[in-house]
């Protein structure tokens, strides 16, 4: 029989929501340091030094707490499948009728139920109630390592703009042009991540948009009014 191949995203949703945050993150807090430190007046060399050290900074506790979070659920689905497991081994029939209510609930008459239980059961029980008890599949599981490494990279990644913008440009548009591009850059990275997720686009980059304008606006301002020149 030939087999019908559809294109799905939801093995993509680990790395994507942690390289889109750690993008997004990178560009929108490098870009309103950058610009709340220029508002200050400060110098060029002393803008792009705290801009790297934010860039550095950043990026390896964006790693750090990615991992350290989604090892938290990693940790949790272990403990759920090794839980599993121990009743799977103790009390086979309960668990037997547990997998075969689950697909009544979904549709499936008690006959159809009981043979679809019978047959996933006999072909891995472990994996068909991870899948169908717990929502754990293969596709879905946390992933630390690469979870951490999306993050960091893309954070560096984000942050790589508004700081190059710094080392380039003179004074008197360092603060304009960084604004312009670093919202630009914003807004195409949320529709990137929509366009990935197979989401709307327009909705999401408007929404990063808006949030980078907030961000960028406040630091600004915060540098204006409290910034001092340093001679």
């Amino acid at each position: 029989m030939k087999m019908h191949h559809e294109f799905h995203r939801v093995d993509r949703i680990g790395w994507l929501r942690a390289a889109v945050l750690g993008a997004n993150d990178g560009l929108i807090s490098t870009a309103s340091l950058v610009m709340g430190m220029a508002a200050a007046a400060l110098d060029s060399s002393v803008v792009f030094m705290a801009g790297l050290a934010g860039l550095v900074g950043g990026a390896l506790s964006m790693g750090a707490g990615e991992y350290v979070s989604v090892s938290s659920q990693a940790d949790s689905e272990r403990a759920d499948l090794a839980r599993e497991r121990r009743e799977l081994d103790a009390a086979p029939e309960a668990e037997h009728r547990e997998l075969a209510g689950i697909y009544m609930q979904r549709g499936l008459s008690r006959d159809t139920a009981e043979r679809v239980a019978t047959e996933m059961t006999a072909h891995d029980a472990l994996a068909a109630h991870a899948r169908d008890e717990l929502g754990i599949t293969e596709k879905t599981r946390a992933q630390p390592v690469v979870a951490a490494g999306a993050s960091t990279l893309s954070f560096a990644l984000g942050a790589a703009v508004p700081l190059a913008l710094v080392g380039v440009l003179p004074d008197a548009q360092r603060s304009t042009v960084t604004f312009g591009v670093s919202l630009v850059m914003l807004m195409a990275l949320g529709a990137l991540g929509a366009r990935l997720g197979g989401a709307r686009i327009l909705p999401a980059a408007l929404r990063v948009g808006f949030w980078g304008i907030v961000a960028m606006g406040a630091t600004a301002l915060i540098g204006r009014v409290f910034g001092v020149s340093i001679t």
